[in-house]
């Protein structure tokens, strides 16, 4: 599997340069990518559904626990299929939909790079390899929501994309590593036989408080759902990948996968019931309103994400078989309607779904894929939907408390998805031909393969659901539940009641449908108050937080060096300072007297230097003075038996000092920058420095240091260093790697020194 991954990197990276070369059809070559990917994991299909777990591991940071390990069970091969399948219709599509834009072959390389991360998310086994994988899905969507980056509004939507997927990101990194620290693995696969440990910790209420946040930004629940229809300002075959398929459901795969180790518990189960049932319902009533055809789509996504993560909320079996085949309708019939939305726009010059309409005689073929995901869309039989929309019923039927009420939300939500599907799906090809801005026409049939296959599984997965389904169900209910769920899915179960609601949400689907404009224009006058917006407060917190970052670079990288050095200091001594305060030894220190007459004689010497230094007004007495003080240390060195650091000292000084003087006639004439203020400042900040360091050092020679850091090096120097000089061991093999950055960093200053002086700018450039 971890093959595969670099594979699909590789191939991404190469598919700028591929693309120029074969243009016209690049999108046969790029389809073949996912293609393939598809069929690999599919020939693995037989293993997985007979019970078997196909799982890899290669060693990344062994010693931290963080490894490339892959798993394939049930759940994972589900999400596969589905991303590679979807991404082999979006990517042949996106050849003739894109073929148009300014850097396609850079449109192939970001998408190429979201399906691999996609791919190694949901095969993760490694919470930190699912955790990397998670963000480079984040930091590839936001490339391509913003991909007509010369349009403010799609770099707008691609940061705030970016900001609310990526904050819930950090979220889940903690409880990920909260979650590690009381399991003692990274491993997910680890998790499963510590149940009771992970959900009795202290702990518990933050792991699943920071996990649920970091799922519920990515799949767009409420109220982290404005992100979602906002990113409809990418390309189609974005929002037909991304936003109906793959990147929204990693929130719902992440719950479903966490939910057998630390699921079952009143926290996580009610807070997922609640935060998908609001979302599933506000989100049907928000795409009331809309008239783009993308738009619509996105908030029917939303509604249905809800409902998926209500599902996983209920937790029952009957709920957990409502979810994987809502789960694969949702992403047959959503994939198929996003690429017709991007059909119509393509052949009609327009998305907006009020002009839109008796275009079947122009789009026949796009049509029959349409009707085909509508119908599927709007639980009608013998469509996969339908079963998806009778087991959801039927499991919400099986709830204990507030049963009706949440039949009651789920009814109406549908059937705002219904008059969604029939804008969407339906309208734009019956009734009387509308005027549109491009005479249409039908769609090239690279655009039109990858919708027909979709919905024609829909179709077949309907029809035949012990064929794909029944079998891949058993396997994943036993990565969500850890048990076989052993129900058998059916097409028809007869006249019941479940039946009855489907008719009664088509029936109340089709009337909003038809009485939507009296209705819009009751709705006209009233109006909501913005405070009760998410995206109000994301304005507010992002306007706020630009507001503060200006202040702070204002006042603490206002490009003078010396605020910068007492920014540093004054923070050093406020928390080391504290800390030193409340050091239990601080009270008991004993200060010793007993030096001898040479250290006093150096004490002075440095003493009356330093004064020189900060009251001589010639340069030449200052660095004198300043030199005698470094001579002063490496006599210290001397009498402390540390000659290499005396000698090394001495050489600094010296060359230290030459340069000085010769650099001192470039200098202008001295003068006083300072006020007595700003001097009064300076001495007491000095002053302070001074006191901390000197109680820093009493209180750390008070004691005998217990560090085995003394003894390990003193008995490897010789063996492993091969020196029998310890300081210049350390510094050259144990301290390799820092002291080879400080070289650099030395080379790079060196380098920017003689660029500097070999910059002879222009008359015109002065």
């Amino acid at each position: 599997m971890l093959n595969l991954l670099i594979i699909g990197f590789i191939a991404s990276a190469l598919a700028p340069f591929i693309y120029k070369r074969t243009k016209n059809y690049f999108g046969w070559i790029a389809a073949s990518f996912p293609l393939y990917m598809f069929i690999s994991f599919f020939l693995k299909y037989n293993e997985i559904v007979s019970g078997n777990v196909i799982k890899e591991a290669t060693n990344w940071i062994p010693s931290l626990g963080i490894n490339f390990t892959f798993l394939l069970d049930g759940l994972s091969l589900t999400f596969v299929l589905i991303i590679t399948l979807i991404g082999t219709a979006v990517f042949l599509y996106a050849g003739s939909y894109m073929k148009d834009y300014e850097q396609t072959g850079r449109f192939y390389l970001y998408i190429g790079v979201f399906m691999t991360s996609m791919i190694g998310l949901v095969l993760s086994d490694n919470m930190i390899t699912l955790f990397v994988f998670w963000e480079l899905t984040s930091i590839s969507s936001y490339l391509l929501i913003g991909f007509n980056h010369h349009k403010e509004s799609s770099r707008k939507s691609a940061l705030q994309a970016l900001l609310v997927t990526g904050g819930g990101g950090l979220a889940l990194m903690a409880g990920l590593i909260l979650l590690a620290q009381v399991s003692g693995s990274f491993e997910i696969s680890a998790l499963y036989n510590m149940h009771s440990t992970i959900v009795g910790s202290s702990l518990y209420p933050a792991i699943v408080i920071l996990v649920l946040l970091g799922a519920f930004t990515k799949s767009a629940q409420f109220p982290f759902h404005f992100w979602l229809p906002n990113a409809m300002e990418a390309p189609t075959p974005v929002s037909a990948y991304l936003h109906s398929a793959t990147m929204v459901k990693a929130g719902i795969y992440l719950i479903a996968r966490l939910n057998h180790a630390i699921g079952g518990t009143v926290l996580w189960q009610d807070t997922i019931l609640v935060a998908g049932t609001i979302t599933m319902f506000i989100a049907a009533l928000l795409a009331f309103k809309q008239t783009d055809l993308k738009k619509l789509l996105a908030y029917s996504t939303l509604s249905v994400l809800g409902t998926l993560t209500m599902l996983l909320g209920i937790g029952s079996n009957l709920a957990i078989k409502a979810f994987f085949i809502f789960l694969v309708a949702h992403s047959l019939y959503k994939g198929t309607l996003f690429l017709v939305a991007g059909t119509l726009d393509h052949e009609t010059g327009t998305r907006d779904v009020s002009i839109l309409g008796g275009l079947r005689k122009f789009l026949p073929v796009t049509m029959i894929a349409a009707l085909l995901a509508s119908f599927s869309m709007m639980g009608i039989i013998p469509l996969v939907g339908f079963i998806g929309k009778e087991t959801v019923y039927s499991s919400i039927l099986e709830v204990e408390n507030f049963r009706f009420f949440l039949l009651a939300l789920a009814v109406i939500s549908n059937a705002f998805v219904v008059m969604v599907t029939i804008l969407v799906g339906i309208k734009p090809f019956f009734g009387n031909l509308l005027p549109t801005p491009k005479s249409p026409h039908e769609a090239p049939l690279k655009m039109l393969i990858g919708p027909l296959v979709l919905s024609v599984f829909g179709l077949l997965s309907g029809m035949f659901p012990n064929v794909f389904i029944q079998k891949l169900l058993d396997q994943t209910t036993i990565s969500i539940i850890a048990e076989e769920l052993g129900i058998t899915v059916k097409l028809w179960h007869g006249f019941n009641f479940v039946l009855l609601l489907s008719f009664i949400t088509l029936a109340l689907g089709i009337s909003i449908y038809y009485f939507r404009k009296q209705i819009i224009q009751a709705l006209d006058n009233i109006s909501l108050t913005k405070f009760i917006k998410p995206s109000y407060w994301y304005e507010r917190i992002l306007n706020g937080t630009l507001s503060f970052a200006k202040l702070q670079t204002k006042v603490l990288q206002n490009g003078y060096l010396r605020y910068y050095i007492i920014f540093i200091i004054l923070t050093t001594l406020g928390l080391a300072g504290y800390t030193l305060f409340r050091s239990p030894g601080i009270g008991s220190l004993v200060i010793n007297l007993d030096i001898t007459i040479y250290e006093l004689i150096i004490a002075l010497m440095i003493i009356a230097s330093t004064i020189l230094v900060i009251t001589s007004d010639s340069r030449l007495k200052a660095i004198v003075s300043l030199g005698v003080v470094g001579f002063a240390m490496g006599i210290i060195f001397i009498l402390y038996s540390a000659p290499d650091l005396a000698l090394t000292t001495f050489a600094i000084e010296t060359l230290t000092v030459i340069l000085f003087v010769l650099v001192l006639y470039k200098l202008p004439k001295y003068l006083k920058f300072s006020k007595p203020v700003v001097k009064i400042r300076d001495a007491i900040i000095a002053g302070s420095v001074g006191i901390f360091m000197t109680m820093i050092v009493l209180l750390v020679t008070a004691g005998e240091m217990q560090s085995e850091l003394k003894k390990y090096f003193a008995d490897a120097s010789l063996p492993e260093g091969k020196g029998r000089n310890i300081v210049n061991v350390i510094l050259v093999d144990f301290r390799a790697i820092d002291t080879l950055g400080e070289i650099a960093v030395l080379a790079v200053a060196a380098i920017g020194v003689y660029a500097l002086l070999k910059l002879r700018l222009k008359e015109s450039d002065k």
